[in-house]
């Protein structure tokens, strides 16, 4: 696939850097460059994403920062069972544990609802970060939802992360997923508040959370091109079908049971999760092997 001219390669991670120093100078210059290209694509272009990944795996199938970017491509793409193996084998060559929300969502994504709630009560769970730990409380509560568990999803998604005021890179998606948990379970009220409590936190645009806002608030955008509207509609840009529900009141933080941290991560993993895992990864090492 062609690569453009601006792209060098040096605009890779150090970390990733250092991974292809084991490769010949010329084959890790030519692999960096498709990683980039992966990176740049990803979220607008999932599909050619996913092409140079392909790339750079025939070229370096060995390297785990590859097998990483080809399960993000994968993933994006929502060829999750492609994904899943590329996981495992980055976490295989690495021995991180960074990888394991992920590959939760992954068996989500494959409809086994049931694994994904299995690996957020691994023993790995508490070996993740902050941020990795907020991920899969995410993933547990998706999880829960996918099942039906309503009430048990919005009490995954209570936590400590989501009642702090200060703002976090996982903030505006832990809040927006409560939200959206309420909003399901009809508690339109609490919804609205913390879809405005989304809003705050969601600095970059990464949640349609104003959106939802402005939806539940009957507030209807008109596009001021539109030569069908007249005049009025043109200046206003908005109507508003409804009166807000200020007078509400705010809603009670502390709605709902808090859940324990063993709720989520808990410690007790099935013997029959742990042995599909291992199954799995021998038929992923038994495919590697192939590749190769």
């Amino acid at each position: 696939m062609p690569i453009p001219e601006d792209v060098t390669g040096e605009e890779i991670d150090k970390d990733v850097r250092q991974e292809l120093q084991s490769l010949p100078k010329t084959l890790a210059e030519d692999v960096a460059k498709n990683l980039v290209m992966v990176a740049r694509l990803i979220d607008e272009d999932p599909e050619g994403a996913y092409g140079y990944s392909r790339v750079a795996l025939r070229l370096a199938s060995r390297v785990a920062a590859v097998r990483e970017a080809a399960g993000f491509a994968a993933y994006a793409n929502q060829k999750y069972s492609e994904a899943l193996a590329e996981f495992r084998a980055a976490r295989r060559m690495t021995g991180s544990v960074e990888l394991w929300p992920v590959m939760a969502d992954c068996e989500r994504g494959l409809g086994r609802p049931e694994k994904a709630l299995d690996m957020a009560g691994a023993p790995d769970v508490h070996k993740l970060d902050k941020a990795g730990q907020v991920e899969m409380r995410l993933v547990a509560a998706g999880a829960r939802r996918d099942m039906g568990q309503l009430d048990a999803a919005i009490v995954t998604l209570q936590s400590p992360e989501l009642a702090s005021n200060s703002v976090q890179p996982w903030t505006a998606r832990l809040r927006y997923a409560y939200a959206d948990a309420l909003l399901a379970a009809g508690r339109e009220g609490e919804a609205r508040e913390w879809f405005a409590k989304a809003v705050e936190a969601d600095r970059d645009g990464s949640t349609d959370a104003s959106d939802r806002l402005a939806e539940l608030d009957g507030v209807e955008f008109v596009d001021a091109l539109d030569e069908s509207d007249g005049p009025a509609d043109e200046a206003e840009g908005a109507t508003v079908e409804g009166d807000r529900s200020d007078d509400e009141g705010p809603a009670d933080e502390s709605s709902g049971d808090e859940v324990s941290d063993d709720e989520v991560s808990g410690d007790e993993v099935s013997d029959d999760a742990g042995s599909d895992e291992s199954r799995d990864e021998k038929a992923d090492e038994k495919a590697d092997e192939d590749k190769d």
